[in-house]
């Protein structure tokens, strides 16, 4: 996990901006390919599977209906893949890693520090 300077150079870049802005916007915000109700990869079907089951409230950002989007997040976060996951403006990761935090309780912990109310959990 690492700090994200949310506008750490948005005034240069309007691409930037709206990922800046965005993130401002929405406590919990997944950057990924298709939408949360039809994703296009099998990696961000399994993050949007992961939110849904811990009950989060999120915005899903589809990276496919931009190239200009899809190569911005990537140079924001300065990480490789996609889906990417933030949580109060802060980078939490992509598929893998959210699986793991998930598996160790550990996103659940991450959504109750940054104050991020989950809806009803089913048992993992």
């Amino acid at each position: 996990m690492t700090d994200q300077a949310a506008d750490s150079n948005s005034g240069a870049d309007p691409i930037h901006a709206f990922i800046a802005d965005t993130l401002k916007n929405h406590a919990v915000v997944l950057f990924m390919k298709g939408s949360p109700d039809a994703p296009r990869c099998g990696f961000s079907s399994l993050a949007v599977q992961i939110l849904d089951h811990i009950g989060a409230d999120f915005v899903g950002v589809d990276v496919l209906q931009d190239e200009g989007l899809r190569d911005g997040i990537k140079t924001f976060s300065d990480w490789p893949t996609i889906p990417q996951l933030y949580v109060k403006g802060e980078f939490v990761g992509g598929s893998d890693i959210v699986r793991e935090m998930f598996n160790a309780g550990e996103l659940q912990a991450l959504m109750a520090e940054k104050g991020v109310p989950l809806g009803e959990q089913a048992e993992a």
